[in-house]
């Protein structure tokens, strides 16, 4: 079956920045929404204290994401606790540290960045075990981050400061889709939390990344288009590829 619409489980890109989704539309005369089916929220300090954790006491934080660094410097502001100008900040990319300036001095402040991989920060934490370290995270965290955590020996406290939790969808109840992409399990919970009786029938399921295929396969989901892989190392490459091939002769 042809593909005329898609939805994409992800805030809508700003209008200022070039998206090749955007691109993907206009070639092939899609109509391609945007639509987060996860959001971000916020512990609060009265439940955060029952974890008993003082931020005070940690020298060194390793941030992850942004959302990490915006929730730490929430956390400290709802906690009343002073951030020292002395704390060290490992983050996982540059990206990450160079965000950090919404809330530091950035050249006054002992920064560490990564590549893009957690993987690539651990010889920085290597040198510097003697560092109390503070990992702010979300309810879910990626297995391989404390798995090269501990592989590394480095000791760590892990501070649940937000979750994810599954949007509200009630208004796409009655709205069909060609293709739908996902990019987390947690979307794809999200998408039975909502629809529990959703059922695939011509709906094309595409999933982003090995875990995020292993949850939809799990619910009973075909997975008709998958990414990254050898030949399609984005998304957008691998519906590009699918399109062109079922949209012929239009």
């Amino acid at each position: 079956m042809k593909v005329k619409t898609i939805l994409v489980s992800q805030p809508q890109p700003k209008a200022d920045v070039a998206s090749p989704y955007h691109e993907l539309a206009e070639k092939y005369k899609l109509k391609i929404d945007f639509r987060p089916f996860i959001q971000v929220v916020g512990v609060d300090a009265a439940e955060f204290r029952k974890d008993k954790i003082n931020l005070s006491e940690f020298t060194a934080v390793i941030f992850t994401s942004r959302n990490a660094v915006d929730h730490f410097f929430r956390m400290c502001e709802e906690m009343r606790v002073n951030v020292s100008n002395d704390l060290k900040y490992f983050c996982q990319s540059e990206a990450v540290a160079f965000y950090l300036q919404k809330y530091v001095v950035y050249r006054k402040r002992k920064i560490y960045p990564g590549k893009v991989l957690f993987k690539d920060l651990i010889p920085f934490l290597k040198k510097h075990k003697e560092e109390k370290f503070l990992l702010p995270s979300s309810d879910i965290l990626k297995a391989d981050i404390p798995e090269a955590l501990e592989q590394a020996n480095i000791e760590y406290t892990r501070a649940v400061l937000y979750k994810t939790v599954s949007s509200d969808l009630s208004d796409l109840a009655d709205v069909y889709y060609d293709i739908l992409i996902f990019f987390s399990p947690s979307g794809i919970q999200s998408l039975f939390e909502n629809f529990p009786s959703f059922e695939q029938r011509d709906t094309r399921i595409a999933v982003f990344g090995s875990s995020t295929t292993k949850a939809a396969e799990d619910a009973g989901l075909e997975c008709n288009i998958k990414a990254p892989t050898a030949k399609f190392k984005s998304m957008t490459m691998a519906i590009e590829s699918y399109v062109k091939s079922v949209n012929k002769g239009r």
